[in-house]
């Protein structure tokens, strides 16, 4: 690394240091930044901004420099360029991430050498974790992991109780997006309406009753401090962390599109005003279910949406499952039949529809122990690029561990904030349905 480069990047470090105490005192105050905190601020900000252009170019000018000492003269035959090509391995020359966290793990050693791998994609800067990231800047405070590790990651966490693939999810390359929309119903009092139209009589006009939902990303983040001694075994690196990180990125956005309380997370399906709760049958004894309950859910559904909806139970309603039937048919089929020739859920099917076995769903016996959803009624939208991965070891520096760092970006909610009024009749329908206590 040129001394350049280093003076560049402790001259960052240093402005973020003093961005950080201005906002650090006014939390510690209890209080917003007063005007003069603010313009300081912002006038950090546009220091810390240059400081990361002036990064890229240096670095920029370490690469090319790099690259032209490749290019070899020979006598016989003029020029030969070499070309180093792990740039374009979406692995930048790591055969698994085990050896990607070595390598890692050996450059941060006194007087070990920097892997030359680890510098692909951007190299590193000295910002020490704790401080913020610049979104222009790239990757703050560490090396940048290897796309192909991270997509690994990504693709671990939508396994096959994975909530996210259901909903209508859009990528985004910015912060935030706005979705109009129309809760209006053909039956309904306003909004665009048809009506039958009188010869010579005049037409009578309508128009759209349009809303605007907008979503801005929630950052979802997973730091795992990893010992020397782990770090020591590249096969269980790469079997265990990629695995235990996807597990944990999954369980939280699973629970936040079903239960998200909004203030810094994505607005949960059931936790919005659209829910609908099924009340059990009269004189129905506790810790019970009956085949009228689960028909009285499907009830509850809009038109069209059973087609999309599947069942999540928390796995202590399985035993009830299995002693339900209508005559002589059973309506639950735990062999996971194919439907269409497609393996849907590996727990079966219930009255047609997949079921998701899943602690996100409450204990046997209370309210939504069961619950039926349309998640395409639920709207996401995520980062494109789906995980970003980073690594560093300043922060845990005496204790000899190296941090990994993965965050997930997203944000959720419903399309519909309140239960749909029928055409006919006084029972509202809803895309979310869950079942009450017994």
């Amino acid at each position: 690394m040129s001394k350049q480069l280093r003076e560049l990047q402790a001259r960052k470090s240093g402005l973020i240091k003093e961005a950080r105490a201005l906002t650090d005192r006014a939390a510690s105050d209890n209080r917003d930044m007063n005007d003069e905190e603010v313009v300081a601020f912002d006038a950090l900000k546009v220091r810390i901004d240059a400081a990361s252009a002036a990064i890229d170019r240096e670095a920029a000018l370490i690469a090319e420099e790099a690259q032209m000492a490749m290019t070899v003269a020979t006598p016989s035959s003029g020029i030969i360029t070499v070309t180093d090509n792990r740039a374009a391995d979406p692995q930048h020359g790591f055969q698994s991430m085990g050896e990607f966290m070595q390598a890692v793990f050996q450059a941060e050693k006194p007087g070990k050498g920097v892997d030359e791998r680890l510098l692909i994609g951007g190299g590193r800067s000295a910002a020490a974790p704790g401080t913020f990231s610049n979104e222009a800047a790239g990757q703050d405070g560490g090396f940048l992991v290897p796309p192909q590790f991270s997509q690994e990651i990504f693709k671990l966490s939508l396994g096959e109780d994975s909530l996210l693939p259901m909903t209508d999810n859009v990528e985004i390359s910015g912060n935030s997006m706005a979705f109009p929309k129309d809760e209006t119903t053909p039956w309904g009092t306003n909004g665009i309406r048809a009506y039958w139209q009188g010869e010579a009589a005049s037409a009578i006009a309508t128009k759209p009753v349009l809303g605007l939902a907008t979503l801005r990303l929630k950052k979802l983040m997973a730091l795992v401090p990893t010992t020397d001694e782990l770090l020591d075994d590249a096969n269980a690196l790469t079997s265990y962390l990629p695995q235990k990180v996807a597990l944990s990125i999954r369980w939280k956005t699973n629970e936040s599109i079903l239960f998200g309380a909004g203030n810094g997370v994505p607005i949960g399906a059931l936790s919005a005003g659209a829910t609908v709760t099924v009340a059990k049958e009269s004189g129905q004894t506790t810790q019970t279910l009956l085949p009228q309950n689960l028909a009285k859910m499907i009830a509850r559904l809009p038109s069209g949406s059973f087609a999309n909806s599947v069942w999540i139970v928390n796995n202590d309603v399985l035993p009830a499952l299995f002693t339900l039937s209508l005559g002589n048919y059973p309506i639950y089929l735990p062999t996971g039949l194919p439907v269409g020739g497609i393996q849907v859920s590996p727990y079966g099917t219930l009255l047609g529809r997949p079921v998701f076995v899943s602690q996100h769903a409450n204990t046997f016996s209370s309210q939504g122990d069961v619950i039926l959803v349309d998640l395409s009624y639920y709207q996401t939208i995520t980062k494109a690029g789906g995980m970003q991965t980073a690594t560093s070891m300043h922060l845990y520096f005496d204790a000899d561990l190296t941090a990994f760092r993965t965050t997930f970006r997203m944000d959720g909610q419903s399309k519909i904030v309140a239960p749909i009024s029928p055409a006919k009749g006084a029972t509202t329908m809803s895309p979310y349905v869950q079942l009450g206590a017994r």
